[in-house]
């Protein structure tokens, strides 16, 4: 064994971990960043990004479908769903290129292999070449992703059950699925797998899909969904299932069976910490496995940080590089603003698309507040009507003043179509802590989906312009 000392240790090129090695670099520390596998993690090779592409391709089929609407005919759109993973493939590559060559221009150890703690400020690792090296660290972080959780009962043979993982690997679409968990992944795959002709069952054992969005989005994508053809199935959840020959019996709780080729289970994601020694340290986990961390991601050993997938917090790419970038400046003593994570964008790429930032009506409420909301529909704007898609809504969430008119903007709510491409000035108005008269004052650019969100403002603010009722005059 050899030893090498860098300022930072990072165990994970996930993107909070090379995220955590790009901040620390440019800020002149020294950086020795582990992986066992190919840098960009899950998001990048089995999560966000194929998905993404895989959904873009069933937007594709969709339009196709639609064309005729138009006045463009066409045939029924026939998919050859090799040229579409070819495509993922050739996606997901080009950004392996493009982040491979990022951290292999910077001034970065890395080391190809499993990190382990082995003391206050080691990692022994065993590289992928069968050799192990000890290297030490002033400061580690731990930023070893997730990996899907499993249901009992339904043990994962990349045939019949399925993770996420194993889904977006198929070279063929199913006749038909059931979908275990109706949470951002499930929404996800349950919409491209319908877009792409397959029959899908969406099981979710709470009362609404999309657990965690505000109720009004919820309704309205449980309604699309319906509308489409998906079979939704709430407050249900999967005991257990019969193999046959050409695909299972899935048994819910509440009698019904489901008669599908495939199975794909989407009941979230666990830390991926069982390699990482943690147990031989004195390192604070929950009763879930996640490493305990305060506001800055420290551990209760304060040169150790977590960030990631590995700690309680969204599961997202963009709040790993916001937690990377949060511990690399707290290690150089820069006083950072811990994050907010009540505040934090997020993004669900089914369709119709949901986006949100802040509170919903019911976190508020729950919190105190004197809540004044507004579901601005999107029946009658006319990029959505010449997008051929008016189902949505643009919902805000503000603190009611003490003389009965809307302050403070407290959450954004929006579900349609490019929603997550709209919700950035949502998201820096919930920030920046604003009124709703002053984002009544923005200008808004016509025809846009987006200034439905003005329009939201306008009448909350009781200067409603195409609303129905001047509801506050």
């Amino acid at each position: 064994m050899t030893s090498k000392d860098f300022d930072l240790v990072v165990i994970g090129g996930g993107p909070s971990g090379y995220a955590a090695a790009f901040a620390a670099v440019a800020a002149d520390l020294t950086v020795a960043l582990i992986e066992r596998d190919r840098i960009g993690g899950t998001c990048l090779h089995r999560g966000c990004i194929p998905a993404k592409e895989l959904l873009e391709t069933a937007a594709v089929r969709r339009t196709v479908a639609q064309a005729g609407e138009f006045g463009i005919n066409t045939q029924e759109p026939v998919i050859d769903f090799s040229v579409a993973q070819e495509r993922k493939r050739a996606v997901v590559e080009r950004l392996f290129a493009g982040i491979t060559h990022l951290v292999g221009s910077k001034d970065i150890t890395v080391l190809e292999g499993t990190g382990r703690l082995a003391g206050d400020h080691a990692v022994e690792i065993s590289l992928n070449d069968k050799s192990r090296q000890v290297v030490t660290g002033e400061s580690i972080v731990i930023a070893a992703g997730s990996m899907p959780r499993t249901l009992p009962g339904f043990e994962v043979d990349g045939h019949t059950v399925l993770t996420s993982e194993e889904l977006l690997e198929l070279d063929s679409l199913p006749a038909s699925v059931a979908i275990i968990g109706g949470g951002a992944i499930g929404c996800e795959f349950a919409s491209m797998l319908s877009d792409l002709g397959t029959q899908v069952t969406l099981v979710e054992t709470t009362e609404t899909l999309a657990p965690g969005t505000d109720a009004d989005i919820a309704k309205s994508l449980q309604r699309s969904f319906k509308k489409r053809g998906i079979d939704v199935v709430t407050g249900a959840s999967a005991n257990s299932h019969n193999p046959h020959q050409d695909g299972t019996v899935v048994q819910l709780n509440n009698g019904t069976e489901l008669d599908v080729e495939k199975v794909v289970v989407c009941v979230g994601r666990r830390p991926f910490t069982d390699h990482l020694g943690i147990s031989d340290t004195s390192i604070e986990v929950d009763e879930d496995g996640f490493v305990v961390v305060d506001e800055f991601c420290r551990t209760n050993l304060q040169h150790i940080y977590a960030i990631g997938d590995v700690i309680r917090t969204p599961q997202l790419a963009h709040v790993g590089f916001a937690e990377a970038m949060l511990i690399v400046r707290e290690m150089l003593g820069q006083n950072p603003r811990p994050i907010n994570y009540s505040r934090v964008p997020w993004a669900i790429y089914c369709h119709p698309e949901i986006a949100y930032a802040g509170l919903t009506e019911q976190q508020a409420m729950d919190l105190g507040y004197d809540v004044d909301t507004t579901p601005h529909r999107l029946g009658g704007n006319a990029r959505a009507l010449i997008h051929n898609t008016t189902e949505g809504i643009v919902k805000l969430v503000a603190q009611r003043r003490p003389d009965g008119k809307a302050g403070q903007l407290l959450g954004v709510h929006l579900i349609g179509p490019h929603a997550t491409e709209q919700l950035s000035q949502g998201y820096l108005a919930v920030n920046w802590e604003i009124d709703v008269d002053e984002i009544a004052e923005f200008v808004q650019p016509h025809p846009t989906l987006s200034e439905l969100f003005g329009e939201a403002a306008l009448e909350l603010a009781g200067r409603t312009l195409h609303g129905l009722s001047l509801i506050h005059i």
